[in-house]
C-alpha cells in the first residue's frame, strides 16, 4: 500500500484524474435516420435540438448540475470517490463480525451501472460478491433484525446530478419538489436530514450513512489512516471531519458519475457511426411513438415527475424484511407513503435509463428480470401489482400499440444505445485503508482475490 505522503500526491496530483422507426414501417437508410431523429429531439426538446440530451464529461466541473451548498471542488470528488468504495467507513454496526465488511458500492457497484445487481441490496449481514444478478447474498447466520437490506430496489446514483430529490419516492431532498413537504420530516427518521437544507444527493449521501451504519466515527478513521485526514482538509478547509462531511464528499463524487461515453452520447456530439441503424430506429419510437420522452427526458433521461404504473413491490421470496409484506408498508405506497397525500398513493419517481441492462432486476421492486420485460409491459399497460386501485394509475399507463419490431428496435435502443461500458473508470485502484472493496467479508475476500 502506498504511503500517506505519496497517496495524497497521487490523487491530488492527477492520478485518478476523472473521465471525464418513424412507426411508417418503412427503413430509410443511415443518413435519412440521423436526420429523422435529429429533427425529432429538436420537437421534443422544443426547439433546444441535441445539446438538451447532452451530459457534460465528468471533469467538466462547472457544466455538472450542483447544490450551491456544497460546489463540486476536485478535492471533494477525489475524497468522495474513496469513501464511496471504503469498507473501513462501515464502523457502527449491530454485530462485531460485520465491522468494515460493505461500502456504499455495495449496493451501488459500476459493475451492476452503480445499482446492486439483484432486487434487493444487502450490507451488514451480507456475504460473498459473485456473479451479476447475485452480488450479495445474505450470511444465514446473522438474525434478521440485525441484517442492513434495502427496503426497496437500490436505485443508482448514476447521473443523479439531474434529480433534485431522491429516492423512488423522492424523501430525500430540502428543496425542488419537497418544498412544502416539511411536516413528512420526521424528526429520528433518516428524513430528518432534510432539515440540514441540501438537495437530494447530499441529503441522502448524509442520512445513507447512518442508515447503513456508517461514518459516525469517520474522525477516528481518519486518524487511523492519516491519508484521510490531508484529503479532508483539502475538501473541506478548516471544517470538522464527521458524517455530514463526508456524505458531502460522497454526493459531490455522485454528481459526477455520468455515463457520457453511452453510444447515444456519442451520437449526440456528433458521431454518426455511435448508434447502429436499429438503435436509431429504436431511438425514434423511444421520442416517438412510444412516448418514452413525456416522462423520460433530459439528459439522464429521467425527470422528477411520480407515476403509478401498478408494478409489483419488494416482497415474496428472497426478500428480507420484517414485515415486508405488510401492505401498510410506505415503501408500497411510493410518494403517497412519504407526503401522506392520497392522490401520491403507489406512484414512484422516474427513474434514469443508462446502463440498466447491467443492473438486473427492474423496477421498485425489482419484479422485471429484463429491460425487454419492462418495455413488454408498459406497452401492454396491464398492471401487475392487484394492491394498486385503478383509479390511482397513471393516465399515461395505456397501451402503446408499439408493433414487434418496434418493440424490438427500441429494446435495442435502450439496452445498447444507453450503455456506457466504462464506468469502472470510476473506481479506484487501491483505498487508503487497503481494505477489500467493495465489500470486505471473508467470503468476498476470496471472491474478490484481495
Amino acid at each position: 500500500m502506498r504511503s500517506a505522503l505519496q497517496f495524497s500526491a497521487f490523487l491530488l496530483g492527477g492520478g485518478i484524474l476523472l473521465a471525464g422507426c418513424d412507426g411508417t414501417g418503412t427503413s430509410p437508410d443511415a443518413g435519412s435516420l440521423d436526420e429523422a431523429l435529429q429533427a425529432r429531439l429538436t420537437e421534443v426538446s422544443q426547439g433546444e435540438g441535441l445539446t438538451f440530451f447532452l451530459l457534460p464529461h465528468a471533469d467538466e466541473l462547472p457544466e455538472i448540475p450542483q447544490d450551491p451548498r456544497n460546489p463540486l471542488t476536485r478535492e471533494k470528488v477525489v475524497l468522495g470517490r474513496l469513501l464511496f468504495h471504503e469498507t473501513a467507513l462501515m464502523n457502527e454496526t449491530r454485530r462485531p463480525e460485520g465491522r468494515f465488511a460493505a461500502s456504499c458500492s455495495a449496493c451501488h457497484n459500476a459493475a451492476a451501472g452503480f445499482q446492486a445487481g439483484r432486487r434487493q441490496g444487502i450490507g451488514e449481514g451480507g456475504m460473498g460478491f459473485g456473479t451479476r444478478g447475485e452480488m450479495r447474498t445474505r450470511d444465514p447466520a446473522y438474525p434478521l433484525a440485525d441484517l442492513d437490506v434495502q427496503p426497496i430496489r437500490s436505485p443508482a446514483p448514476l447521473n443523479a446530478a439531474y434529480q433534485p430529490v431522491m429516492l423512488w419516492n423522492g424523501q430525500f431532498g430540502a428543496t425542488g419538489p419537497n418544498r412544502g413537504t416539511e411536516a413528512s420530516w420526521t424528526p429520528g427518521t433518516p428524513k430528518e436530514a432534510n432539515f440540514l437544507g441540501y438537495e437530494g444527493i447530499e441529503t441522502q449521501a448524509i442520512a445513507g450513512l447512518s442508515v447503513h451504519r456508517m461514518g459516525a466515527v469517520a474522525s477516528s478513521m481518519a486518524s487511523t489512516h492519516p491519508v484521510y485526514r490531508a484529503l479532508f482538509e483539502a475538501a473541506f478547509p478548516g471544517a470538522a471531519i464527521d458524517r455530514e462531511q463526508a456524505g458531502l464528499a460522497i454526493a459531490a463524487y455522485e454528481r459526477t458519475l455520468l455515463a457520457d461515453r453511452a453510444p447515444f452520447q456519442r451520437w449526440l456530439r456528433g458521431e454518426a457511426a455511435a448508434l447502429t441503424e436499429a438503435q436509431k430506429r429504436g431511438a425514434l419510437v423511444f421520442f416517438g411513438k412510444g412516448g418514452c420522452s413525456s416522462c423520460h427526458t433530459g439528459p439522464a433521461l429521467s425527470s422528477m415527475s411520480f407515476h403509478a404504473l401498478g408494478m409489483g413491490d419488494l416482497e415474496g421470496a428472497g426478500v428480507f424484511l420484517e414485515g415486508g409484506a405488510d401492505p401498510s408498508r410506505p415503501e408500497h405506497l411510493g410518494r403517497g407513503g412519504f407526503t401522506g397525500r392520497p392522490q401520491d398513493a403507489y406512484a414512484f419517481k422516474v427513474p434514469q435509463l443508462y446502463n440498466l441492462i447491467e443492473a438486473g432486476p427492474l423496477g421498485h421492486g425489482g419484479t422485471f428480470t429484463t429491460l425487454r420485460a419492462v418495455v413488454e409491459y408498459k406497452n401492454a399497460a396491464v398492471p401487475q401489482n392487484a394492491r394498486v386501485p385503478l383509479d390511482r394509475l397513471s393516465p399515461l399507463f395505456v397501451p402503446l400499440g408499439l408493433t414487434a419490431t418496434e418493440v424490438d428496435d427500441l429494446v435495442r435502443f435502450l439496452e445498447e444505445g444507453l450503455l456506457d461500458g466504462e464506468l469502472d473508470r470510476y473506481v479506484p485502484s487501491e483505498l487508503p485503508s487497503g481494505y477489500c472493496f467493495p465489500v470486505n467479508d471473508p467470503r468476498s475476500k476470496v471472491e474478490l482475490g484481495c
